[in-house]
């Protein structure tokens, strides 16, 4: 089967960084099912494994986490799904990827992909949405239901993949006042369309901009990027016994910064379920079948951004560099062998 990966960790611009590569037809056992791959899409954990996890020596390792596709085999203790269904998912961290013709993977962390979307448009969503929605419900602790929320949730990056999702999440289900930060125009503009309240640049100082917004205290912060650019910063304007959650790898973080205000402080990583098998691991399953249902409700839309064409190494190599200059917005999709 066709399939795309890497033999060191290379930069991008090496013409080894990503390469075409034959891999064998992989055979479900166990709670895997098998997908025939149609479109994935590219997150920055793709690219920070490909910078820091060299494969052992020989050996080619195949990146991706989104997908979407068909069923083509189960293994035998698959319960949840049969050849020809059509499904969307976020894979594990510990296995082979996505960017392959055929998949394995775990049926607790995969859901139905949406009906109305196409398989490029669902690939988008998995492991935004699920990170999404397990910082704002299980990390932040955000109360799902229409009720008047009398607090802000400021989401750092919202025009990015987790940004694009989450913005929507909080606004259609919940009644927080969500400001989100982007830097550019288009950015800017990408925000107010997804349902932000506001839109404040985090190029400035936002203390000062949060503050001209007369909004709810903000009591909530989702950091997606940059965290440690920002977090003194932030922990100064938020509100007392308020939740701080991130998700990227800061290489400065001091938690004493929020100690004073009583803040506490929340990590996010969709992969920790099907890392360490918890016991709520068919919670994704669950997770990825309730944003179909948004989905097909018109509740929530693809955070696609941007298709850079067929699966393959040339333009997984253009994903990633944009991915690393920080100026992607919403998704960016492949599709098709």
């Amino acid at each position: 089967m066709k399939a795309v990966g890497y033999k060191k960790s290379l930069p991008i611009e090496s013409p080894d960084a990503l390469i075409d590569f034959e891999a064998a037809k992989p055979e479900p056992q166990g709670r895997d099912i098998r997908v025939a791959v149609k479109a994935v899409s590219a997150n920055p954990v793709d690219y920070k494994v490909r910078k820091r996890a060299a494969p052992p020596e020989g050996e080619v390792k195949i990146l991706g986490f989104d997908a979407a596709g068909v069923v083509d085999a189960v293994g035998p203790e698959v319960t949840l799904f049969k050849p020809g269904d059509e499904v969307f998912y976020a894979g594990s961290i510990l296995r082979q990827g996505t960017n392959s013709e055929l998949h394995l993977v775990d049926e607790r962390i995969v859901g139905r992909k949406p009906k109305t979307l196409s398989f490029a448009q669902a690939a988008a969503l998995p492991l935004t949405s699920i990170t999404a929605w397990e910082l704002l419900f299980d990390r932040l602790g955000a109360v799902p239901g229409k009720s008047v929320d009398p607090r802000t949730l400021l989401i750092v990056g919202g025009a990015g993949g987790v940004g694009s999702i989450l913005i929507q999440l909080a606004r259609r289900l919940t009644g927080l006042t969500i400001v989100a930060t982007a830097s550019r125009p288009e950015s800017q503009t990408w925000c107010r369309d997804l349902g932000a309240h506001a839109v404040i640049n985090h190029a400035a100082p936002m203390k000062e901009q949060i503050e001209k917004l007369k909004a709810p205290p903000v009591a909530l912060v989702a950091s997606l990027t940059n965290t440690d650019q920002h977090y003194k910063a932030i922990a100064e304007f938020m509100a007392p016994q308020g939740a701080f959650g991130l998700i990227d790898d800061p290489s400065e973080f001091t938690a004493s910064a929020f100690k004073g205000k009583s803040i506490s402080i929340h990590w996010e990583s969709m992969f920790t379920r099907s890392s360490f098998q918890t016991a709520d691991m068919i919670g994704q399953h669950n997770l990825l079948n309730d944003v179909a249902d948004l989905v097909d409700k018109s509740v929530l839309k693809t955070t696609l951004g941007e298709s850079f064409g067929t699966i393959n190494a040339a333009n997984l190599k253009r994903a990633h560099a944009l991915l690393e200059s920080g100026k992607s917005r919403g998704k960016i999709v492949l599709e098709g062998w």
